[in-house]
């Protein structure tokens, strides 16, 4: 007997890890009733190209599945068999994911209590580092037919759990499955089933409170990890933001890798002004600093603000500041960092004696003020210090996209940028992203550390 109730030891063969984009490629079941055990597997036609990658994995080939009957065939007869049992699989949440995806793309409703043997594994046997399927079955001597096959994997977690209950007793082995079976915590109002929906996937989350104001916008390269993480269901990230306000609505988008979740966070908290987004509350009198040459020879730096200029096509800006105050901060600091005088800078206004700048008495300043130092050796000095916070100019001849490639899928999305500005996203080649182009702080500062160090299963393509 493995446990007081009827269970269903589950694994799925995917066309790859995407919940919502691939399909299963096989199921393997092993029903378990008391002392009563029943095994069965099937292929499944996925209705889409099994990836190499994939197929290498797996042995499951796309000549395979041509003949076998897709999901929506077996669908009830899977339902049946499944429907009032406890469902065990290793990384639960993929097969779990998948079979309701499955389902509910035919309009059957699915719900299941589940156990993972990942983390009852962990649970059962702390002293062990890995946890994986292949991990088990050395550790545990498993014989095994074949690997990556449904079936065969699923007997694999029937006799890892038969071993852990001869080791560690029925009753401790049920007592920690318990544990691990307990609902995750949602706010009060938020529809469980929301929670259940949540994918294992990239995206990019929003929380509303009451009213329908944003409380907060949020990423992760795992949308369903980060969220419960906010109720306390999953470990807590150093320095998470604390939401005091009540939770009545999540909402996600998916994305196809992470440089799409970071852009659609900032089109997000730009959009909706969340209250606890700390960019969404600051003032958006976007400012940069540019050189002007003085009467006297002496080049000035002047405070330009986005909304009088345009951002993206200046080559002879310096820093991007989000208010005039952060701007002249900023310019303090360099001015007393380098030994620059005060009222060159128009930090300080000259008086009518025209006398040394207060910098200049404490040896902070060469003199520019007093005639000390000339124009061409203080503008030398001024535009090295500057040189550091240089706004890169647009290095192509028109647009680029990023492409973010699903690596198991196949599956892509492209980001359109021209002169730093974001056009927008498309999945299509022939789709033509529509948008008014607006210089971004934070989009620059995006694009440009990408530029300068790329994210994995990610490229740029000149258009």
């Amino acid at each position: 007997m493995l446990f007081e109730r009827p269970c269903a030891i589950v694994d799925l063969e995917t066309t790859g890890g995407h919940i919502s984009r691939d399909r299963v490629t096989e199921v393997g079941v092993i029903l378990i009733d008391g002392e009563r055990v029943e095994r069965f597997d099937m292929l499944v036609n996925p209705g889409q190209p099994i990836p190499p990658f994939i197929e290498q994995i797996t042995g499951i080939s796309d000549a395979m599945v041509a003949t076998a009957p897709p999901f929506a065939d077996i669908a009830a007869m899977l339902l049946d068999k499944l429907r009032g049992r406890l469902l065990i699989a290793h990384n639960v949440r993929f097969d779990y994911g998948f079979l309701k995806n499955e389902f509910k793309r035919l309009n059957l409703p699915f719900r299941s209590e589940v156990l993972c043997t990942v983390k009852l594994s962990r649970l059962l046997y702390p002293q062990h580092f890995k946890h994986s399927l292949d991990s088990i079955i050395a550790r545990h001597g498993i014989v095994q037919a074949e690997r990556h096959r449904a079936l065969a994997d699923a007997d694999a977690l029937y006799q890892f759990l038969q071993q852990a209950i001869a080791e560690h007793g029925q009753a401790e082995v049920e007592a920690q499955a318990a544990v691990l079976m307990a609902a995750p915590a949602a706010p009060p109002g938020i529809d469980p089933e929301v929670v259940e929906q949540l994918p294992d996937v990239p995206g990019v989350y929003s929380f509303y409170g009451d009213d329908g104001q944003a409380l907060y916008v949020g990423r992760s390269d795992n949308l369903r990890r980060r969220v419960l993480a906010h109720f306390g269901t999953e470990p807590r990230p150093h320095k998470d933001v604390r939401i005091g306000e009540p939770i009545k609505r999540i909402e996600w988008r998916e994305t196809v890798g992470d440089f799409g979740a970071q852009l659609q966070e900032l089109q997000l908290i730009r959009a909706l002004q969340p209250l606890h987004n700390l960019r969404g509350r600051l003032s958006q009198e976007l400012c940069s600093l540019q050189l002007t040459p003085l009467d006297s020879g002496f080049l000035t730096p002047r405070i330009v603000l986005a909304s009088e200029v345009d951002f993206s096509r200046l080559d002879t800006l310096f820093g991007l500041f989000r208010s005039q105050k952060e701007a002249k901060k900023a310019l303090a600091e360099l001015c007393a960092g380098n030994g620059l005088c005060q009222t060159c800078l128009a930090l300080e206004k000259r008086g009518a004696r025209k006398g040394a700048c207060s910098a200049f008495a404490l040896g902070r300043c060469k003199g520019a003020c007093i005639g000390r130092e000339d124009a061409a050796s203080h503008n030398l000095r001024l535009q090295q210090a500057l040189a550091r916070l240089k706004l890169q100019s647009w290095p192509y001849p028109g647009v680029v996209a990023v492409r973010e490639t699903d690596p198991v899928s196949g599956q892509w999305q492209e980001h359109l940028f021209e002169r730093w500005c974001y056009l927008g996203s498309r999945s299509e080649e022939a789709a033509v992203p529509q948008g008014t182009p607006t210089f971004d702080a934070d989009t620059y500062k995006l694009l440009a550390a990408f530029l300068r160090k790329p994210l994995p299963d990610a490229e740029l393509r000149v258009l």
